[in-house]
């Protein structure tokens, strides 16, 4: 994994027990492998379920996070081939969609996962530029969320800490999962979060980051530092202290800390679709990074099924998202 350029963490054996662990997730790994038993190529999507029983075959949906890794050349392009037509073939039926989210320019394999029917879709993303001094950093931001972060840090209403403990943790979630029902969007069971905290924090790969107004937490993120990138995972806050900007002095201090520490990337973990407007986007716009569409890739194995799925989806939220 170290050796490949485009692996990243949701290539790892650590993210892998990570979903494994989860309530409503289940890893599966495919790989074309040589004489040697050296991966040629690897997929590893996840199995989102939202509702078991007889819901399950609706509410399933295969999402490798990492998207596919192959080794370069015509060895991995070979291996890639087979293994996207054994995927097709052997995954039928075991969830509604596969989507593999590009977090890299793919290249040459893109060509090869669209003659596979997966079908390419934009999707933006912002990348910031870490290999700098953090004052050069700073001078890139946006001029007014720059001004607000210098005045943020001269007024010292923010404070900002790392959950530690399980206890810590626990209220993290809790500001999370607050922020998640009041966009009415599905949040993972905090199951993914303990096993974030038991598999990633101990390695240094993971960062549960507090930020709080006279001793009150008003935003939490979680930060997954891997080789020589940041990917920011998930996010939240409490609208009732949005006047302290919490979530911009929170991006500020994970930006300063990875500048300080010798990443070269933080990846702002999505923008959206080029074609539909999305208030988060404007957020991450604000901080100067460089926009980007690696997309994503989509294979669609039962179309009938999925159509009458987001029907139902949007019944789901609706009503059972609170």
């Amino acid at each position: 994994m170290n050796k490949q350029p485009q692996g990243n963490i949701f290539h790892t054996p650590e993210m892998f027990r990570v979903f494994d662990q989860t309530k409503g997730h289940k890893s599966t790994l495919w790989a074309v492998v040589d004489n040697d038993n050296c991966p040629l190529a690897l997929l590893l999507p996840v199995h989102v379920t939202l509702m078991n029983g007889l819901l399950r075959q609706l509410t399933t949906r295969a999402i490798a996070y990492g998207s596919i890794l192959s080794v370069p050349g015509t060895a991995g392009q070979t291996a890639l081939a087979l293994l996207l037509q054994t995927y097709k073939r052997e995954a039928k039926g075991t969830a509604l969609f596969t989507e593999l989210r590009n977090l890299s320019d793919l290249g040459q394999p893109q060509t090869l996962l669209n003659d596979n029917g997966f079908a390419y879709e934009g999707h933006l993303n912002y990348l910031i530029n870490l290999n700098r001094p953090a004052e050069e950093l700073l001078q890139s931001i946006g001029q007014r969320t720059r001004k607000k972060i210098r005045k943020g840090l001269r007024d010292g209403f923010v404070q900002m800490s790392e959950a530690t403990t399980l206890a810590e943790l626990e209220h993290w979630y809790e500001i999370l999962q607050k922020t998640y029902s009041n966009a009415q969007v599905p949040l993972a069971d905090r199951s993914l979060f303990m096993a974030a905290f038991n598999e990633l924090y101990p390695k240094g790969m993971a960062k549960f980051l507090l930020a709080q107004v006279n001793g009150v937490t008003a935003a939490c993120s979680i930060e997954l530092p891997y080789k020589n990138v940041i990917y920011g995972w998930y996010g939240g806050s409490d609208r009732a202290y949005s006047d302290y900007l919490p979530n911009e002095m929170l991006i500020w201090h994970i930006l300063e800390w990875g500048a300080n520490n010798g990443y070269g990337i933080y990846d702002f973990g999505g923008a959206g679709k080029p074609d539909e407007e999305y208030g988060v986007r404007d957020f991450k716009a604000k901080f100067g990074g460089d926009l980007v569409n690696f997309g994503r890739n989509v294979y669609v194995h039962n179309p009938s099924l999925l159509k009458l799925s987001k029907r139902g989806y949007e019944v789901y939220r609706r009503f059972f998202i609170r």
